[in-house]
């Protein structure tokens, strides 16, 4: 007994159901122009829409999101060029969910470049032929070696393409009690701390003589030796020795 199921008003029973031949068919009639070819090649792939407005639950209207992504899988069928060498649903995907993203994010979503998204399908495809051929889900590394790509290609493409992580969503949600990511996100670099040292030390150096700041820039911010100063600031290196001790003698009781 087959059941009925609806998501977003489409009853996915009623559903057209294509194999590789018969979807290359349409494809090729749709880029010649029949319209007819086109509708139902749509159709055929609103499962595909479906299938990415459900990794979206919560972040927005149901159906809202699949007229979105029906743009988007309109766009991939135009776009689609059988040179990619690749699925369409695997061509697909990333571009529903770029739609979708962008309406989300109301038309501030971060934009992936050409050659990206070409990446991206080359390592997708590389990651659907391991799976079917080895029976396992590669790694990163795997599918570098795959396809003879640097590692940080594959990684920065799988991630132009992937669902984004809002910082509004939960961590855990115990009871009353929960949290969210943006309250899990630290920088051990950047803390309230360093800025308030990084200000403190740019307000003391300002405060220093021209001589003193300069030798002391000099110093510490380009590295140069005392010898190599005083032939720059036309100076003994004793008068350079000077004003260093002077400078950080200065900075020291104004810290």
């Amino acid at each position: 007994m087959v059941h009925k199921v609806v998501i977003c008003g489409v009853d996915t029973n009623t559903l057209p159901k294509l194999n590789k031949e018969q979807s290359e068919a349409l494809m090729k009639r749709a880029k010649q122009g029949d319209k007819i070819a086109r509708d139902e090649l749509t159709k055929a792939n609103i499962r595909l829409v479906l299938s990415v407005v459900q990794r979206f639950n919560n972040k927005g209207n149901s159906d809202d999101l699949f007229q979105v992504g029906m743009v988007g899988l309109l766009k991939a069928i135009d776009n689609f060029d059988d040179r990619f060498n690749v699925r369409f649903s695997t061509y697909a995907v990333p571009m529903i969910i770029g739609e979708i993203r962008r309406f989300l994010k109301d038309g501030t979503g971060i934009k992936v470049s050409r050659s990206m998204r070409d990446t991206a399908y080359k390592v997708l495809k590389a990651k659907e032929e391991i799976e079917r051929e080895r029976q396992i889900t590669p790694t990163a590394v795997e599918i570098a070696e795959e396809i003879d790509l640097p590692i940080k290609e594959v990684v920065c493409a799988l991630d132009a393409v992937s669902e984004p992580v809002y910082l509004q969503e939960p961590v855990y949600n115990d009871g009353e009690e929960g949290m969210i990511l943006e309250e899990q996100i630290g920088d051990g670099k950047n803390t309230e701390e360093r800025w308030t040292d990084k200000i403190c030390l740019s307000d003391a150096i300002a405060d220093l003589p021209e001589k003193e700041r300069k030798v002391l820039v000099l110093r510490y911010f380009y590295g140069k030796t005392q010898t190599e100063i005083s032939k720059q600031v036309n100076i003994s290196q004793a008068q350079v020795s000077r004003l260093e001790k002077n400078a950080l003698s200065k900075m020291k009781a104004y810290l």
